[in-house]
């Protein structure tokens, strides 16, 4: 028994030496835990998605729908857009015309306008129009349905303002204004009240239709699913004229939507990974062999940066083309601009992989830190989840991860079906991550020991 306690004891203070076993068993767990927990909002009192960007346009002079747009600011998940820049720094409020080429041009990815005949004196029901880019179906689905919850919520007044134009169009304005008089009496004489008030309410739409079957303010689910309630009355005489502005000829949206997200991070296990390569060809003695020929340490390095950049394309296009043959994703009719793409992501995730081996000092410290980063900027760069799920401050976060950069490339040539010149921003930030990690790398490899 006594040897089996000691033999104990050697393996526990061999594991306390491991410092990346430690991180690998205890520290990376908590960190994914602390991730997802933001994720889905665990210890925050609103959970569910923050800071979504949303257009609002609103054409209509009715005091209804300004009430409409108060009540969509006032939502938390939204973040509203009502203004647009110019160029010699002044603003003005955004036209319809605006809304489509800035959403092909990632400024946002929603948008809602409220149409002059909003309310129509020439039909009964009202007309609003909603236009999106749904390249991530979790939080397309997220602002539909809070869109509609919010815009039910004040669908009652809308119509009641719907029928009162409707009134005034077929009685003309004096009968129209004595009916309402008349109805306003009799009902101050039936139930009680100030009839001056209660005309004032029916003019301005307000005919207690939100109290029909419970709260007006309900859920969008009651509202839109009810069977004869009210939700069922509201979908009826709401028209909404959906536009999707992007991605309308992707033949596998949701395929198309996911495959980038997980391509990237696989790459980044694969290659980051391999920083602890350089440590195990210094304990073969392959290092010294090599740099004993005519072979200098930057011909050494930019080497396997090559070799990196090679692997990488090859496992890219090879998760790309099963996603072609298994789910149909439309790789061949972007091959070009994709394998720009593949090849900018490749050589970052290769330049990652090489600095996490300059600022190691073992095998398993470098598998430790890129299992820890990789899993980090997935969770938050957007492989797992939307970043709209999470505070908006990780929102910011995330995009300083090589995982959100790489997703808004592949959705670049996939989803949206750019051509070069409309991903120049984003390569552009890849090449710079690029540059930046090589030359890190290089200028601390040229000074360490690692080689000798």
């Amino acid at each position: 028994m006594n040897v089996v306690l000691t033999l104990l004891r050697k393996d526990f203070a061999l594991l306390a030496r491991n410092r990346g076993a430690l991180v690998l068993a205890f520290i990376v767990p908590m960190i994914v835990i602390y991730i997802v927990g933001l994720v889905f909002g665990l210890g925050r009192a609103d959970s569910g998605p923050s800071g979504i960007p949303l257009a609002v346009v609103n054409q209509s002079d009715s005091p209804a729908a300004a009430k409409l747009v108060e009540a969509l600011q006032a939502e938390k998940s939204f973040r509203l857009i009502t203004t647009i820049n110019n160029p010699d720094k002044t603003s003005r409020p955004l036209t319809e015309a605006d809304l489509e080429p800035m959403i092909r041009d990632r400024k946002f990815s929603y948008a809602v306008v409220l149409p002059a005949d909003l309310v129509s004196d020439s039909r009964l029901g009202l007309h609003l129009k909603v236009l999106s880019d749904p390249r991530n179906d979790i939080e397309s689905q997220m602002v539909d349905g809070i869109l509609e919850k919010t815009i039910f919520s004040n669908v009652p007044q809308l119509l009641g303002q719907s029928l009162q134009a409707r009134a005034r169009s077929f009685l003309g304005q004096p009968q129209y204004e004595s009916f309402n008089r008349d109805l306003a009496d009799n009902i101050a004489r039936r139930f009680g009240g100030d009839a001056d008030k209660i005309r004032q309410r029916i003019e301005s739409g307000d005919f207690g239709l939100d109290r029909l079957g419970g709260s007006g303010t309900g859920s969008s689910a009651s509202s839109s699913n009810s069977s004869g309630g009210t939700g069922d009355l509201f979908s009826r005489v709401l028209a909404v004229d959906r536009v999707q502005v992007v991605g309308k000829e992707v033949k596998s949206p949701a395929a198309t939507r996911i495959i980038g997200g997980y391509a990237v991070m696989f790459l980044l296990f694969a290659l980051s990974n391999s920083s602890s390569a350089f440590f195990e060809e210094k304990n073969t003695g392959i290092f010294q062999r090599v740099l004993s020929g005519p072979v200098s340490r930057g011909q050494l390095l930019w080497s396997r940066f090559l070799y990196g950049v090679l692997f990488g394309l090859m496992q890219l296009m090879a998760l790309f083309f099963a996603g072609k043959v298994l789910y149909g994703v439309d790789v061949t009719a972007h091959f070009g601009p994709l394998i720009v793409v593949c090849l900018c992501v490749a050589g970052a995730c290769t330049a990652f992989g090489m600095l996490l081996a300059t600022v190691t000092k073992s095998a398993q410290a470098a598998n430790s830190l890129a299992t820890l980063l990789v899993i980090t900027m997935s969770a938050c760069g957007g492989a797992w989840f939307p970043v709209s799920f999470m505070p908006v401050f990780m929102q910011q976060v995330a995009k300083f991860t090589l995982v959100y950069w790489s997703i808004e490339g592949f959705n670049a040539v996939l989803w949206a079906g750019n051509g070069l010149g409309g991903m120049l921003p984003i390569l552009g930030i890849l090449v710079a991550f690029i540059a930046a990690a090589m030359g890190i790398a290089v200028w601390k490899f040229n000074r360490s020991s690692i080689f000798d």
